[in-house]
């Protein structure tokens, strides 16, 4: 099989579908060489002395981990001065992050969770980080946070890198979704999957069931269809898979079908879901909608969703269209 870098499918995506000008490439390139690095720090471990509380909250009120801070700067650092980008937004920052005066002002905006599945890192298990891009808005002098706030449809690429026994590159531009595996002795990503397809149907799911008695009367309704098994409404036995990390749970789904559900509950009624939509929720939805998925937060299409916030938060319906189609119609019932 011939090897194909990240550099040449993405030269040749411009050449096929006018998609990736050289300034989106070069950024793209740029966060895959952060990703690098983050993969080596976290496959140090106790050795880099990277695990363990930073003892900080983020803006969120989490507690941060040391390599949420750690992984967060590493993508800072990388993106500052390349020239593509005029402000970055992380999840782990309270507002952007505008380019430095000394380096030139580029075209695109930044999003990133730097490190997902923060509560995996200390026990070995896979994390990984995700990224969105967008265009700033025309005419754009300073960049503000309301420069953002655009609706998913709007990115020009997003991906997830999965730090697991491989570290995998899940990349969309909007003409499919690719991966790439790190050749770790060669240092440099190479094209293992050239389309991810989603399969529409499947048998297995994900969802954190400890929140079962919080859980809002249509997610209680199809997951208690799901676990009804043969001798219920489905027909069917289906297997329960939960990683708690958002990059791991979305991998497998990409990889041999599935659906992730991360519900809003009756814990915080306020609270319309806990993953953040602009460095979480968008991102996934992109690539999975181009893989043939769904994704939804149970009444409509993520990737519609007009955001009001930086950090704004959503419920999350996302994997094999079939699935994702019944739990959103019963939302839809209500």
């Amino acid at each position: 099989m011939k090897r194909i870098s990240l550099t040449q499918h993405l030269i040749e995506e411009q050449r096929l579908h006018n998609s990736i000008p050289a300034s989106l490439r070069l950024l793209i390139e740029v966060v895959s060489r952060a990703c690098k690095t983050i993969s080596h720090a976290v496959g140090k471990g106790e050795l880099g002395e990277v695990l363990g509380s930073a003892e900080s909250e983020n803006v969120q009120g989490e507690v941060q981990k040391k390599l949420d801070i750690i992984c967060n700067d590493y993508l800072l650092q990388a993106n500052e001065w390349g020239g593509h980008l005029a402000a970055m937004a992380s999840e782990e920052m309270e507002t952007i992050h505008p380019i430095p005066n000394r380096y030139p002002m580029g075209e695109y905006l930044l999003l990133f969770d730097p490190l997902d599945g923060s509560s995996n890192i200390d026990v070995n298990v896979s994390i990984g980080t995700i990224f969105s891009v967008l265009k700033a808005p025309e005419g754009m002098t300073t960049p503000t946070e309301s420069d953002f706030l655009q609706a998913g449809t709007r990115q020009v690429a997003a991906g997830y890198a999965i730090y697991g026994p491989q570290t995998v590159l899940v990349l969309t531009t909007g003409n499919g979704v690719q991966a790439f595996t790190l050749d770790r002795e060669m240092g440099s990503w190479v094209m293992t999957m050239q389309q991810g397809t989603i399969p529409e149907e499947t048998k297995e799911y994900a969802i954190n069931a400890s929140n079962a008695r919080h859980w809002y009367p249509p997610v209680q309704r199809y997951v208690g269809e799901l676990l009804a098994g043969k001798t219920g409404p489905r027909g069917t036995d289906v297997t329960m898979r939960w990683v708690a990390s958002m990059v791991a749970d979305v991998h497998r789904i990409l990889t041999r079908g599935g659906v992730f559900m991360y519900p809003a509950d009756a814990r915080e009624p306020d609270k319309p879901g806990k993953l953040r939509l602009m460095y979480e929720a968008n991102p996934m939805s992109f690539i999975v909608e181009q893989a043939g998925g769904a994704a939804t937060d149970g009444k409509q299409r993520i990737l519609d969703i007009q955001p009001e916030k930086l950090h704004q938060r959503v419920a999350v319906f996302l994997g094999s269209r079939s699935e994702v189609e019944r739990v959103t119609g019963y939302h839809r019932e209500e």
